[in-house]
């Protein structure tokens, strides 16, 4: 999963981010309203941390933004201002969870599962189901009918995208920017390569779950169950 973290102050910003990866978390971190924008109009965030207060604008006017433009990306506010008006005016705005400064990460993490848990549909359990296979992404394990695997982290972030987006083709900029991040080097040989592993590892717990080549512009995972 690729989190967005939009918070100003340097010292947070630096410890949440340093935390979230420990927890295998993907993040891309900034300190401005431009800089969020940027990164919300590259569409690649599974969910956005959006402080309220932030230099060149207002979190709540980017939330707005967000859902005036029909995207459902959800948005955990986390700010400073924590009357019941403003919590009533952010859940309004938009958001799905709203998180109080100063705050213990342990309760920012649960809320995060939170998130996930009432946007995910294949239950409570930390996992992702397609087809004959289910994905653990807090193990990096991945389940068959009978048989079972673990993945490296990136064979785990890869197959989680394909997973958040079934039946869709999906571009290889794409691919590569969601398990490798803006600033990654990474030559599209790799990505294919990373491709050939998934697929190994379907066929390893014996999935009817195939992983297609679209010429010229990306891959599609398809369900064959």
């Amino acid at each position: 999963m690729r989190i967005l973290l939009v918070e100003d102050d340097k010292q947070l910003n630096m410890n949440l981010r340093f935390r979230l990866e420990k927890e295998d978390f993907a993040v891309d971190s900034c300190l401005t309203a431009e800089e969020a924008s940027y990164y919300i109009r590259q569409n690649i965030h599974d969910l956005i941390l959006l402080d309220r207060m932030i230099p060149e604008g207002d979190g709540l006017d980017l939330l707005k933004q967000l859902r005036n433009q029909q995207n459902p990306v959800p948005v955990i506010l986390i700010t400073a201002v924590g009357g019941l008006k403003d919590k009533v005016e952010g859940l309004n705005g938009g958001a799905d969870d709203y998180l109080v400064k100063p705050f213990e990460f342990e309760e920012l993490l649960a809320r995060i599962y939170s998130v996930i848990r009432r946007l995910n549909p294949s239950g409570p359990d930390h996992k992702l189901t397609l087809g004959d296979i289910s994905y653990y992404y807090e193990e990096n394990r991945l389940k068959g009918t009978e048989k079972e695997c673990v993945l490296s982290k990136k064979e785990g972030m890869l197959l989680e995208v394909f997973l958040r987006s079934p039946n869709q083709i999906l571009s290889r900029d794409l691919l590569i920017t969601k398990v490798w991040g803006y600033d990654s080097e990474i030559e599209d040989g790799n990505l294919d390569n990373y491709i050939h592993f998934i697929r190994r590892r379907l066929k390893a717990v014996d999935s009817r779950i195939s992983i297609r080549t679209a010429r010229g512009i990306g891959y599609k995972m398809i369900s064959e169950s």
